[in-house]
């Protein structure tokens, strides 16, 4: 037996090789692979028929032959190689496997695994995955129901059974929808299953805004004016130094504050004179964009004075942003501590008249991010660098072909409003307000 292993590789699909000594035995090349065959001659009817052994190089040479003795010794013992093949490939098709009904369970289960959380951060991911395992726990027996047998009314009645949370329910709504349109995707419902949540209470879950102080709030685009953050800033003082130094970095740099308060020391470089911060794409919001990158910030004033000194006392867990248990702050935690000094939290009544309630009422942390976004705008900073500023994706042909940094940008501009929020707060203080920490 000889076998030219050179010669295989250079094989042109198309085209084939004999082992000598073993008949019949032949390595076939096609465009993608090359195969071991066994080419012979049927005992019943004198036709040429071949069946496949195995790839080469995955199969050797050694075991095809191997393989090939004993498809020789099948026919030569008046049995057909080929139809015995197609006899086992029919018998395990004849196995009637019993058939797994798709119920509204399979159906939310296989999205979660599927869609849900490979395509959202951990977070969202288990928030989301939270809410609809509850839904299912909640409605037992909805959840066993064969997901192709839903009706319009059960549809209906699920979500108006939550109409008390729209916004909740709406985010439902949607989850549910996507996870019957994976379902018909894949196959896994017949293509005659209506997809009810598309169209069930279209319009319908619309919220009344959050409740502060007894009353629904509609969503305003809350921005905090330049006096107001001048109030704030100098009466960051009152608050400890989570919350101090996270409003800092709110207003100095117009991030968002997953991202900050994910910082780390390897986030962190002085370039030229500056220190900057890199926020890694894949801890960004456009960590599913294609053409997102990493989002630069050189930072400035109290922004540069808040991470260098958190620098300086890093502890064990490496995160900048660490709460009194040595764990990572969290933008929960600080939203929570934020709320709590609104002059309308419950907590405030608690603290028996300690007088910390904010000077500057009604916003939430997402509104500081906005707040810098404006008055970036309000200095006469470009729309373009702004956006680059505060980590937005531009359009989706600008962000195809510009794949410009705006570095030179964000010193200038970030360096600017820097200069302005002290000023604020200067003029704050001169008017009675605490001084600087």
């Amino acid at each position: 037996m000889h076998f030219d292993a050179r010669a295989a590789k250079l094989l042109a699909a198309g085209q084939h090789m004999v082992i000598d000594g073993c008949s019949g035995l032949r390595l076939v090349a096609t465009a993608t692979s090359k195969t071991w065959t066994y080419r012979y001659k049927s005992v019943a009817d004198g036709r040429m028929k071949q069946v496949a052994i195995g790839h080469w190089p995955a199969v050797s040479v050694q075991q095809a032959v191997g393989a090939w003795e004993k498809l020789r010794e099948q026919r030569a013992a008046g049995n057909d190689p080929s139809a015995a093949r197609k006899a086992v490939r029919d018998e395990r098709r004849a196995v009637v496997k019993p058939a797994q009904v798709m119920t509204v369970e399979r159906v939310v289960s296989e999205y979660i695994d599927g869609v849900l959380l490979p395509s959202r951060k951990e977070a969202g991911g288990q928030a989301a995955q939270r809410a609809l395992l509850r839904l299912l726990s909640d409605e037992a027996d909805f959840a066993s129901t064969p997901a192709a047998e839903v009706t319009r009314a059960q549809a209906f009645d699920v979500l108006a059974r939550r109409k008390a949370t729209p916004t909740a329910t709406a985010k439902l709504r949607s989850m549910l929808g996507t996870a019957w349109d994976h379902a018909l995707d894949s196959g896994r419902l017949p293509d005659g299953a209506a997809n009810w949540w598309r169209l069930v209470m279209r319009g319908q879950l619309k919220s009344k805004g959050k409740v502060v102080g007894g009353k629904h709030v509609t969503g305003a685009r809350r921005v905090l004016s330049a006096e107001e953050v001048g109030r704030l800033v100098a009466w960051l003082p009152n608050m400890h130094d989570l919350g101090r130094d996270s409003v800092v970095m709110y207003l100095w740099t117009g991030t968002r504050g997953v991202e900050f308060l994910g910082m780390r020391a390897e986030n962190v470089k002085a370039e030229k004179g500056a220190l900057w911060w890199t926020v890694p794409k894949s801890q960004t919001k456009n960590h599913l964009r294609a053409y997102a990158v990493d989002l630069r910030v050189p930072l400035f004033g109290r922004a540069r004075e808040v991470v260098a000194r958190r620098l300086a006392a890093i502890g064990r867990s490496g995160w900048l942003f660490e709460d009194v248990r040595g764990d990572q702050y969290v933008q929960h935690d600080f939203s929570t501590y934020i709320y709590n000094l609104q002059p309308y939290a419950s907590k405030v009544a608690d603290r028996q008249g300690d007088g910390l309630v904010l000077p500057v009422t009604n916003w939430t942390p997402h509104n500081l991010r906005r707040t810098a976004r404006t008055l970036l705008a309000s200095l006469g900073c470009p729309n373009e660098i702004g956006e680059a500023i505060v980590g937005h994706m531009p359009a989706e042909i600008i962000d195809t072909y510009n794949a410009y940094s705006y570095d030179a940008e964000r010193v200038q501009w970030l360096q600017r409003l820097s200069d302005h929020l002290e000023t604020q707060a200067t003029a704050a203080a001169d008017d009675g307000a605490p001084a600087r920490p």
